[in-house]
């Protein structure tokens, strides 16, 4: 379900009423554990944060115009989706992940390479992607990035 919402607070309240507020509160704990440098936005028809070319200017190698992806949440038809290329690109923080998330829910985890599905709002574990956003500054992803996505 790809948003044609310009802007955040559009993408969130154009969202199913039952997801709203689950969608503006995984916002907040986003924006209030963001490593400098990364920028929110719309990307792909989701919510996004990246790395601006302002920082990067190389961007993204599948389209140098984009601004280097580094997470994003959407509202899906059958879950709330939470991307972390962090948990992608580097194994130890998805063993991490994968090990700290039953401390913080008892709902069975659905994670593919780096995405996490939520099917209810209410099982989002905040606390736990809070402290993911935090493992990662805008210069450790630019490393990461460039030492196993970039050809």
């Amino acid at each position: 379900m790809t948003s044609q919402a310009i802007t955040v607070d559009q993408y969130i309240n154009e969202a199913p009423a039952d997801r709203r507020e689950a969608l503006q509160i995984l916002r907040n704990v986003i924006l209030e554990n963001l490593p400098e440098g990364f920028q929110e936005c719309i990307s792909y028809g989701m919510v996004g944060y990246v790395v601006p070319h302002t920082i990067y200017p190389a961007g993204y190698h599948c389209d140098s115009k984009l601004p280097l992806p580094f997470m994003s949440f959407a509202s899906q038809k059958n879950s709330i989706n939470f991307y972390h290329m962090g948990i992608y690109a580097q194994p130890d923080l998805y063993d991490w992940f994968i090990s700290e998330y039953p401390k913080y829910s008892k709902q069975k985890l659905d994670i593919g390479k780096s995405c996490i599905r939520i099917k209810k709002p209410e099982n989002i574990p905040f606390e736990l992607i809070g402290e993911l956003v935090k493992k990662i500054t805008v210069a450790d992803w630019i490393a990461t990035y460039e030492a196993a996505f970039k050809k």
